[in-house]
């Protein structure tokens, strides 16, 4: 047996009987402490028992005494399991008041805390050594047990009125003083922008289109305002592009020379001087791409965590949701799509940077304008998103031609929605602002 197996895990039996005590000789300290101490954060099964027991009495509005407390464990038949009623009347003598109960709970989740550490720490070593597991797998298991553990022991706090108005008018007054127009990251769509006040932290937000219509070069047309223009940082994983197509869209929108000369190479003097011009506006540009084609979820995952970590990004594209790879492939269609969603929608939070999410939405919506019930593969989508946006317009007859194009707000957790009317430029695949918007 190891050195490490050998010792006797983190505990205070002292913290655990005073918390108990305290309880007893005071029952309104029970107030301080539900919150933040739950039953299994005990060490011994006899104070776990104990304590659960009291939160049943405080649960049914009873007094909790020694009494009541013998009573109840009476009636569930766990009274020597918690120690007999001698063990009971003694806990009052392990502490003089319940003065320091907050102090006591403290020790007894630290212990706790610690505990579920070493667990983790012991799951993932065995891990490590089973050389059929990847890993990646491994890697993203350990980073979601640690952010579990974090999550789980976070306490909810009492806000007074106070000290929200006074949080509110930092923010409020750091808003007025800002030149910024918007709150969030702005798309460069005014419209849009004035109903969503730019792309807020931790949303997720999902672009939905038939193929063909859009959903791409909507995308890049964002990119292009938010990192040339606006110069913030932004991520953009391309599932089904090369990064090398990426950077001719890029360089056909902002030199606005059409694709097809550029893919010809039939260009006049004046097109490779705007390309040069775009391509210098672009080398300065704070855009991080991966191309890798049927990403891993797990991957994409680290990959945007390094992207926040090592280059301050901002705000991440996906293009698209159908094309990210789970780790359960041979799962229906729907709980793939359930588990990408959740899971981007967890990434924002845990990053705290809105993701924008391309998503294909169901063939009868051709010719139509999309709604929630079309977005493609799971209502889970519909579910997770704090913003969802359609495009829509009609399939292109003239490519020469400047088209009307609208974006449907379609939900918007936060805020109100609505259309917002466009224009497409098919010759530079690129989205605008309408003339008179």
């Amino acid at each position: 047996m190891s050195e490490l197996n050998d010792k006797i895990p983190p505990h205070s039996i002292e913290a655990e009987q005073a918390v108990l005590g305290a309880l007893l000789l005071d029952w309104k300290s029970m107030a301080d402490v539900v919150s933040i101490l739950k039953s299994d954060r005990f060490y011994s099964i006899q104070n776990q028992t104990i304590y659960s027991a009291l939160l049943k009495l405080y649960t049914n509005n009873i007094t909790g005494d020694t009494i009541s407390l013998i009573n109840e464990l009476t009636k569930e038949e766990k009274l020597e399991m918690a120690g007999g009623a001698s063990y009971i009347a003694s806990l009052t003598d392990t502490v003089p008041s319940a003065a320091n109960i907050d102090y006591y709970a403290g020790m007894v989740v630290d212990r706790a805390v610690r505990r579920d550490l070493i667990k983790v720490s012991s799951e993932l070593r065995a891990s490590s050594y089973e050389l059929n597991k990847d890993s990646n797998v491994i890697l993203d298991s350990a980073e979601q047990k640690i952010f579990s553990l974090a999550e789980g022991n976070e306490i909810a706090d009492i806000h007074a009125a106070k000290d929200i108005m006074i949080k509110e008018i930092e923010i409020i007054d750091a808003r007025f003083k800002s030149k910024s127009d918007f709150t969030g990251i702005p798309s460069g769509f005014a419209k849009l922008d004035t109903y969503t006040s730019g792309f807020q932290n931790s949303e997720l937000i999902i672009i939905g289109a038939r193929p063909s219509i859009g959903k791409t070069a909507l995308a890049l047309s964002m990119m292009q305002n938010i990192a040339v223009d606006k110069r913030i940082s932004c991520g953009f994983f391309s599932l089904e592009m090369p990064y090398e197509s990426i950077g001719m869209r890029l360089l056909s929108q902002e030199a606005r020379v059409p694709m097809s000369k550029i893919r010809s190479g039939m260009l006049k003097i004046d097109d490779v001087k705007r390309i040069q011009d775009a391509a210098s506006r672009w080398f300065e540009a704070p855009l991080y791409t991966v191309d890798t084609p049927n990403m891993r979820l797990i991957e994409l995952r680290a990959m945007a965590r390094r992207m926040v970590k090592n280059h301050s990004v901002k705000i991440i594209f996906i293009d698209y949701m159908g094309l990210i790879t789970t780790e359960n492939p041979n799962a229906p269609v729907y709980e793939q799509i359930s588990e990408v969603s959740k899971s981007l929608k967890a990434l924002a939070r845990e990053l705290e940077i809105p993701i924008v999410a391309l998503c294909q939405v169901a063939r009868d919506a051709e010719g139509q304008e999309p709604n929630l019930a079309q977005l493609r593969g799971s209502g889970s989508i519909e579910q997770d998103a704090d913003v969802v946006m359609f495009i829509h317009r009609d399939r292109l007859k003239d490519e020469q031609v400047i088209q009307d194009a609208k974006i449907i707000l379609a939900k918007q957790r936060n805020g109100a929605t609505g259309d917002i009317e466009i224009a497409y430029l098919p010759t530079i695949t690129r989205f605008e602002n309408k003339k008179d918007n």
